[in-house]
């Protein structure tokens, strides 16, 4: 195999067998594929904790994480990316993905095909595959549609005959929130992310601990220069901001903070007197990046350089900063009535009164991060699986949500979990599916593991992606799901699943008092 030969203060490797040349400036391999070769496919996630497998890519042959890989590690070796895999095999993989609605977003799931073609994952059973992805996290899509696609990754062998992309792509804007790309592309890690469309030779633009922002040639220097500090998990406990309401109720439930914990950090970027670039990509992580202001921040940047200005958030940025769901306590009597007493969030009180109208609201100041409606039925799936839980009997859990959707589950004595939905046209089967799987897994993990340690001051303590809660793969039981018929408008259902599903989880803890329940 050839080698790049390269002068003093550079380094030479394979990638993708061709030799390629970069700066011996310090940087991560994960730096050097995408700011230095355009490298798109590997993904930042985590920026930098190795915890989240996003920016996976192949070492002599093997999986590692390249964020965490100084670049100079690579000298003389090569480096294989989704790029540079056979294209049968590429194919093979984004097919069976797409097929099963395995690629939501798409920003995880090049780091998974490059671990699972490395394993050949063809050959393993379902344990194995959720073996294989205990390097990896996922928010979008609960993991079952991606064991599906790897264990059925053989028999993929082209497009799904007579679907229709853009009736797939129309459901996942109303499951999403925003315009959405659904095809074979997107699990290839093309669904159309900010960053990865940002021009060469852009400045890069990172908050310092003040929160001011520092300007430099290269994501290497703008870290340094920010003096950005590698995030920590917290070894304190988890606590309950809010308490219950006085009252003799019949059901009570503190919720404590939560991170919606999507994987592409917040970023844009912008061009002198141009418009910044969508900070959403291809989802908008659940409400999670509707309120984010950083574009704002690389339009002035960029006219003040006059040159185009990236502008990226660190994972302990989205973290300190970005909006999380309203931490509340709630007593409910037996018809319905209560009090719920929340963080202070515009829109609260009306996104409760849609589902329990007999439960007044008490808006508090507590100390914390900023609160938005914007997360995923936040406030309402609280109250909804509240008076769900009313309901003598084993379940089946129902909601109505605020848009009509209808929704039903229950956890059986397996663990697993079983989901009906209505909510109009399915437009597209596979797409509505998953994006059920996907609020199922959210919703178990909500109830049962997720929280944000936040210290007495409002500042957030846990910072790395691995300390929030979410279910891995291995901890996610199966998830059925019957999409029942439904002639009428399609409108979001996965909101409904999320709620329900809750409610179901909690059943199923008789009722324990707090979330997380573990």
């Amino acid at each position: 195999m050839p080698v790049a030969t390269a002068p003093n203060g550079t380094i030479s490797f394979m990638l993708n067998a061709t030799p390629v040349v970069v700066p011996d400036d310090g940087c991560s391999l994960l730096e050097a594929l995408r700011d230095r070769l355009g490298i798109r496919s590997a993904k930042d996630g985590c920026g930098p904790q190795g915890q989240c497998g996003c920016c996976t890519v192949w070492i002599d042959g093997q999986p590692r994480v390249a964020c965490v890989t100084p670049a100079a590690r690579v000298r003389d070796r090569a480096v294989t990316t989704v790029e540079g895999l056979d294209p049968a095999v590429s194919d093979r993989w984004s097919e069976a993905l797409c097929a099963t609605g395995g690629s939501q977003c798409g920003f995880c799931t090049p780091g998974i095909i490059m671990r699972l073609a490395a394993q050949v994952a063809a050959d393993l059973d379902e344990t194995g595959v959720r073996q294989a992805l205990l390097a990896h996290l996922c928010r979008c899509t609960g993991w079952e549609t991606i064991v599906e696609a790897a264990v059925n990754v053989r028999g993929a062998a082209g497009p799904t005959p007579g679907r229709d992309h853009l009736a797939a792509a129309e459901r996942a804007r109303h499951e999403g929130g925003v315009a959405q790309r659904v095809d074979p592309s997107v699990a290839l890690g093309s669904g159309g992310f900010a960053d990865d469309a940002a021009p060469s030779g852009a400045l890069v633009a990172l908050r310092d601990p003040r929160g001011e922002w520092v300007v430099a040639e290269t994501l290497t220097e703008a870290r340094q220069a920010a003096e950005v500090v590698q995030g920590r998990r917290t070894t304190l406990a988890p606590t309950w901001p809010i308490e219950v309401p006085a009252g003799d109720w019949a059901r009570t439930l503190q919720t404590t903070w939560v991170e919606p914990a999507y994987l592409e950090p917040d970023a844009t970027w912008c061009v002198p007197g141009g418009e910044p670039a969508s900070t959403v990509g291809n989802g908008g992580a659940f409400g999670g990046k509707l309120e984010t202001n950083i574009g704002a921040a690389a339009r002035a940047l960029a006219d003040a350089h006059d040159r185009p200005v990236r502008v990226l958030s660190s994972r302990e940025d989205v973290v300190r900063r970005g909006p999380k769901r309203p931490p509340m306590a709630i007593g409910v009597s037996a018809d319905g009535s209560g009090v719920a007493v929340v963080a202070r969030t515009p829109g609260i009180v009306a996104a409760i009164g849609a589902v329990a109208p007999l439960v007044q609201v008490v808006e508090v100041d507590v100390p914390g991060p900023p609160t938005s409606i914007s997360i995923r039925a936040a406030g309402w799936a609280e109250a909804a699986a509240v008076l769900a839980s009313l309901t003598p009997g084993p379940g089946p859990d129902v909601v109505v949500a605020p848009n009509g959707a209808r929704a039903s589950a229950v956890v059986a004595e397996d663990g697993s979990v079983h989901v009906s939905v209505r909510c109009g046209r399915a437009l597209d089967a596979v797409v509505l599916r998953s994006y059920c799987i996907g609020a199922a897994h959210m919703a178990l993990g909500w109830v049962r593991s997720e929280a944000l340690v936040v210290g007495g001051d409002g500042v957030p303590l846990d910072l790395t992606i691995r300390s929030f809660g979410v279910l891995r793969a291995v901890d996610t039981p199966s998830i059925v799901v019957t999409l029942e018929p439904d002639e009428g408008e399609p409108v979001n259902g996965s909101d409904a699943v999320f709620a329900a599903v809750a409610a179901a989880a909690w059943r199923a803890a008789d009722f324990s008092p707090r979330w997380p329940l573990r």
